[in-house]
């Protein structure tokens, strides 16, 4: 196919990795117009080319559809990237004025009943063919797609339907920068170091650069995740805890700015995706969603978080009640308050097991964490990592790195780990490069490496100290880690089955919370850590404690997971209600099956849940849940021939990883472990269940 170049527009040099050195606002709609008017016109001259239309073959329906994608994947995800890490006014001003033409060109794509008919005709062919599984499960997913996009619609149904994208894609994206404005926008400035009594000297000082850097004296504490985890963990000053709570739990609500509040983009999400499920023939959007998951069923997702709050539940209740006991007896408090209860758990835990998060980060600076990551990869996997200075990155703190099995490069990857101003907050993977096989007419098949953004919040250096971690932070670290390396060790050939395509929803979180495992492994602790000042490994006293605290409020921690995804899952299958506060009505009736403490009314997590609003994980988040008892079970095997055994780590490389969405997910643990997934790996491994 070709492809026009334009020099003058970095976005546009698709035969190298992005140069963030040159990329500005100004080029992101003019890229995003040209490559959309390309792949336009391609189509329309797909749709006209006779010869395909009546004997299509691989190369020339779904060859060309990879071109377009991948073309255009190269500018929007960059575009989507820098929206994420670097939001200026400039930037998020671009980014808003391109996304509704993106999501028109997806929609008419989805839409498209000639294209439809061509890949059903080419599916038909398969045989005749001779296509591989990938290829053909590549089709299934296209034709599925299709339907889930409204192909058979038509008339006024069809242009609803396209309307209802449209407007979603809106949504989202306002949805998310309401969250980071609001986010950005809170601050408590402090001038007395007495009212920051327990939290840590290195928050602490974090803070006074901040102060610093804003122009004034003392201290200047953020709604950055590290800074508020640190306060609510450690803070002394009960008023201080309470304050910073409430400015956290109420982001992008009425208790702010107003422009900012975000209940009535909840509701005209809710109320667009009930609508969508209707245009579809699906009851909900529930049942919309698990179409195309693992799970399959409503009922199958139901019964699962059921099962799970029926063994977490009870022991959730008893941690809770331990708590009290101890904040009572320990420290006269006689009522836990929801800006209490992380404060008094680490309080327990360091009486318990005479460990804490705050104790173990100089034993984990970032460096050593980093170094002892890659070495258990490679380990498992056969490669080697390596720093690579020669790529250009958005700021100074990202690092850049190579992946080579046997001196061949295989993959890259950005690391960005800090966070900053600008910065959405949490973790994530996103792809910059996805692996392919690209045959130009009459030159030889290349390979595309795949590249990926690896993404995180935690606090920088400060002064002459390096970055360093809880274990907490590394275990994100891995977990992130994990995507990854799904996205880069695949071996797909093809955009709809490479790395994370393809792969469905409720399974992707496999390879990365397997990766968590590695982060309390006896050997591999020993790789991640060494204190920042000494090197000296992590003694074995504090790592036998550290272990022994593994599994402490496992029950808080799983009901506080399955109620975030019973909320959603529950959100997606009520019918919405203009008469009522439908929204809080269901979180609360939620919570009357999963929390077992209360939280004040002005509680707006809904305002921020930006996993199912600004996310991908509507009537989804259950997906999460659903992955760990595939990846506790697929760590049961790695125990079972040694946590760092390399033919075990290669069968998981050949069976999973590097399979990419190739074949269904089911199919692929089946391949690898033998058998259907078993909850009870899970419940052995949370410590709800004896092994």
């Amino acid at each position: 196919m070709s492809q026009t170049p334009n020099p003058a527009n970095p976005l546009l040099a698709f035969d190298r990795l992005p140069d963030f050195s040159t990329i500005n606002a100004s080029h992101i709609q003019p890229a995003v117009e040209q490559v959309l008017s390309e792949n336009y016109a391609t189509l329309r001259a797909l749709e006209d080319d006779q010869e395909v239309l009546a004997a299509p073959v691989w190369e020339s329906v779904m060859g060309v559809l990879d071109d377009l994608e991948d073309r255009l994947s190269k500018v929007w995800s960059t575009v989507s990237h820098l929206n994420g890490v670097c939001n200026t006014p400039e930037i998020r001003a671009a980014y808003n004025e391109s996304q509704p033409k993106i999501t028109e060109y997806y929609s008419s794509l989805g839409q498209n009943e000639k294209l439809y008919r061509l890949i059903e005709t080419l599916q038909s062919r398969a045989d005749e063919l001779q296509l591989d599984g990938s290829q053909r499960k590549i089709l299934q997913d296209n034709l599925l797609s299709f339907r889930l996009a409204g192909v058979s619609l038509t008339g006024e149904r069809k242009k609803r339907f396209t309307e209802i994208q449209k407007r979603l894609s809106e949504l989202g994206n306002t949805f998310g920068n309401n969250v980071l404005d609001a986010t950005m926008a809170w601050h408590k400035h402090i001038e007395e170091a007495d009212l920051l009594s327990g939290i840590p000297d290195s928050t602490v000082s974090v803070a006074a650069e901040t102060a610093t850097q804003k122009g004034k004296t003392g201290y200047l504490l953020t709604l950055d995740f590290p800074c508020y985890y640190a306060v609510m963990t450690y803070a002394d000053n009960a008023a201080l805890r309470e304050e910073m709570y409430k400015a956290y739990a109420t982001r992008a609500s009425e208790f702010g700015d107003k422009k900012l509040d975000n209940h009535d983009n909840i509701r005209e999400i809710l109320k667009l995706r009930e609508e969508m499920a209707d245009l579809l023939d699906y009851p909900n959007y529930a049942a919309l969603s698990v179409a195309r998951k693992m799970a399959k069923s409503v009922d199958r997702v139901n019964e699962f978080l059921d099962d799970l709050i029926r063994y977490s539940r009870p022991a959730a209740e008893q941690e809770y009640q331990e708590l009290k006991d101890f904040a009572r007896q320990q420290y006269q408090v006689s009522e836990l308050n929801a800006w209490d209860v992380s404060y008094y758990s680490e309080k327990l835990r360091k009486q318990s097991f005479d460990i804490s998060q705050e104790e173990l980060r100089p034993w984990f600076p970032v460096d050593k964490v980093c170094a002892g990551l890659f070495r258990i990869v490679e380990t498992l996997y056969g490669v080697t990592v390596e720093q690579d200075h020669s790529a250009p990155v958005w700021h100074p703190s990202v690092r850049f790195f190579n992946i080579r099995r046997e001196s061949e490069l295989i993959a890259r990857f950005y690391f960005d780990l800090f966070t900053r101003e600008g910065k959405r907050g949490g973790a994530w993977m996103a792809d910059c490069r996805s692996r392919r096989l690209i045959s130009e007419q009459g030159a030889a098949v290349t390979r595309q490496i795949p590249v990926a953004y690896l993404v995180c919040n935690f606090a920088p250096p400060s002064g002459s100290e390096p970055a360093l971690l809880t274990h907490n932070d590394v275990t994100t670290l891995f977990h992130e880690f994990g995507h990854g390396l799904h996205h880069m060790l695949t071996r797909e050939n093809y955009l709809g089955s490479s790395g994370i395509n393809g792969v469905e929803w409720d399974a992707v979180e496999l390879p990365s919370q397997l990766m968590e495992n590695w982060c309390w492994d006896p050997v591999s602790i020993q790789w991640i850590s060494g204190h920042y000042k000494t090197g000296e490994a992590l003694p074995k006293t504090m790592l036998d404690r550290m272990i022994a605290a593994k599994n402490f409020q496992s029950g808080m921690k799983s009901v506080r997971q399955l109620e975030f995804a019973l909320f959603d899952f529950a959100l997606h299958q009520q019918p919405c209600d203009d008469a009522r506060d439908f929204v809080a009505e269901i979180l609360q009736q939620t919570r009357t099956k999963t929390a077992v403490y209360p939280v004040p009314d002005y509680n707006r997590f809904q305002n921020s849940f930006s996993h199912i609003f600004a996310g991908g994980y509507a009537a989804g988040y259950y997906s999460y849940k659903w992955a760990e008892v595939l990846s506790a079970d697929v760590f049961s095997r790695f125990e079972q021939s040694g946590v760092l055994d390399p033919d075990t780590g290669k069968a998981f490389l050949d069976k999973i990883l590097s399979r990419g969405g190739g074949a269904n997910a089911l199919e692929l643990f089946k391949g690898f472990m033998g058998r259907e997934p078993d909850l009870t790996a899970l419940l052995i491994q949370d410590g709800l269940r004896k092994a």
